[in-house]
């Protein structure tokens, strides 16, 4: 295939998002619409890598006075950009046949230079010629060709980056359900990041950082900062871990397109923390997650093997283990109890709060049965609030409570909970209950939240953490004490009273009103006397309790 022109114009985030997403239309009917995303995130790359790397030869070569050859050998030994010469885009557009297989050798050639790209890169498999066939494929080079997606073609230089996000949401949009394994919307995003207010110098962590969305808000978010900025990147270091790898891929790329680097692990966050340090789990100054609601058998080591035993019918089951006797946690994250095999959501809240510094806050997306739910959960609850063995409580800072159907694996009403390790003076053995469920933009399949939805739960929060202000029906700063009368249940409903008022009804007025109404009745049946008088007609009425008129004629 030969390399067409390309377009070398300053691209619109428009035209961008546009051109990227009509890629998914061109695939649209040869494979699944939730495979799209992997193959398409994975052109968009290669292209970008590519045009990034002809840009810094072409500028070499200026600099220099140099020949291409040279500029080539100048960008292996010195630059972070190198494209071998089988993975160049004009290599595998020249090609007519096996066009997968040479994406993937490309693909294999420029994680062999990267080692931040390790794994993210050959996750995604282009030679699968039952899925991908090569008039497919050039097809797609063709679209891809159209535009150059070097620095000097983009507007700001994580312009791509946000394009990929958009992709990321048209996607999930795609997916429907599934979406929601790898996409968090970004209103409830920027909501969690706004509440805990990263600052310049910050480190946060995601342990369940799906496609990076939390990370990438969170250094924009400081990048408006004053100091926010070094070097050209947000002054922030970002940590996350995740357990899906195709997920893992697409978080990897949509932080390297940001031109944002992190530290982002492969695997289980539970059962197997990647992050560490000497003294065993590391700390950062915010941890932030919309981990997976309610996990099930949520701690592999003990659900794998079972021992089996029939049953009354002979059937061999499975003995399902016991967590609270099984469950052995190395880093001793689960001091406050051990969750349920059926509900994860506590496992999650315990692991990110072992990772706190101790001056940390976090914020966690969660169903509303965390709040209420008995049992072990109820242990780990009270724990969290009073303290338990030698643990500290009082660590709630505050529980929000969001609209229904914000997401798209469930219609459920879900809560943000912020956990604080070093809470303020005024805040002491204090919660802040808001409840914005009522506030959001109603959809077709689901709902959002708007700007000012933001802004009101944000500065609600804020003046109850500063101030212990209150808004009625919206937000109070609740006691400890009364939390423990409610047997430490922290439902919102228990603490923010909703409810309008039954209307008064004044009887002495309604009675006279019922008076002047029934006066005027009678001066209606009065007036219709007449003119049925005049018309030689009489009426004989039964009173107003009973019948209707009987007419006669005289």
């Amino acid at each position: 295939m030969s390399q067409e022109k390309l377009t070398l114009e300053i691209l619109t985030l428009e035209t961008l998002e546009s051109w990227l997403w009509e890629s998914a239309n061109i695939m649209r009917g040869s494979i699944d619409s939730s495979d799209f995303k992997n193959y398409i995130f994975g052109l968009i790359f290669l292209k970008r890598f590519n045009d990034v790397f002809e840009e810094k030869v072409a500028a070499i070569m200026s600099d220099e006075d140099c020949s291409r050859e040279e500029a080539i050998e100048i960008e292996q030994e010195d630059g972070d950009h190198f494209v071998p010469e089988h993975a160049r885009w004009s290599f595998i557009t020249s090609r007519t046949e096996n066009i997968g297989e040479a994406i993937d050798e490309a693909f294999g050639d420029i994680e062999a230079q990267n080692s931040y790209l390790e794994g993210v890169l050959t996750a995604i498999q282009f030679g699968d010629k039952n899925k991908l066939g090569d008039t497919l494929l050039a097809r797609l080079l063709r679209h891809f060709n159209q535009y150059n997606l070097g620095n000097n073609s983009l507007y700001k230089a994580d312009m791509l980056g946000d394009a990929y996000e958009y992709l990321i949401k048209q996607f999930a949009d795609d997916a429907g359900k599934k979406g929601g394994e790898f996409y968090t919307p970004k209103p409830v995003v920027q909501l969690l990041v706004n509440l805990l207010d990263p600052q310049p110098g910050h480190t946060v962590y995601d342990p369940t950082f799906g496609s990076g969305g939390m990370l990438v808000e969170s250094a924009h978010h400081v990048s408006q900062l004053p100091d926010g900025m070094i070097a050209g990147q947000p002054n922030i270091m970002l940590y996350g871990q995740e357990k899906n790898l195709g997920t893992w891929a697409i978080g990897k790329l949509n932080l390297y397109l940001h031109n944002m680097r992190a530290e982002l692990e492969r695997g289980d966050t539970l059962v197997k923390p990647l992050h560490r340090d000497n003294e065993g789990i590391q700390c950062f100054d915010r941890v932030i997650a919309n981990p997976p609601f309610s996990a099930k058998s949520w701690w592999t080591h003990v659900e794998v093997n079972r021992p089996k035993k029939t049953d009354k019918s002979g059937k061999e089951k499975e003995v399902p283990p016991n967590y609270k006797k099984e469950v052995k946690d190395p880093f001793g994250r689960l001091g406050y109890g051990i969750p349920p095999r059926g509900y994860a959501d506590l496992a999650f809240v315990q692991h990110m709060l072992a990772s706190l510094k101790d001056n940390g806050r976090m914020a966690v997306v969660l169903p509303h049965g965390v709040l209420f739910r008995g049992g072990e959960e109820g242990k780990i609850r009270t724990g969290l609030l009073q303290g338990a063995k030698e643990l500290p409580g009082d660590r709630v800072e505050a529980i929000i409570g969001l609209p229904s159907a914000l997401f798209y694996n469930t219609g459920i009403p879900a809560c943000v909970l912020i956990l604080n390790k070093q809470k303020p003076e005024n805040l002491k053995n204090r919660v802040i209950f808001i409840d914005a469920s009522q506030e959001f933009a109603e959809g077709k399949n689901q709902n959002s939240l708007r700007p000012q939805d933001i802004e009101h739960i944000h500065d609600a929060h804020s003046a109850a953490f500063h101030n212990n202000a209150e808004e009625e029906k919206y937000c109070r700063v609740v006691e400890l004490a009364e939390i423990e009368e409610n047997d430490f249940n922290l439902n919102i409903a228990r603490y923010i009273d909703t409810s309008e008022p039954e209307p008064s009804i004044d009887i002495p007025l309604v009675l006279a009103e019922l008076g002047v109404i029934s006066g005027q009745l009678a001066d209606v049946d009065a007036e219709l006397d007449g003119y049925l008088a005049e018309l030689g007609l009489t009426s004989s009425r039964h009173s107003r309790e009973g019948g209707n008129p009987e007419v006669e004629v005289a």
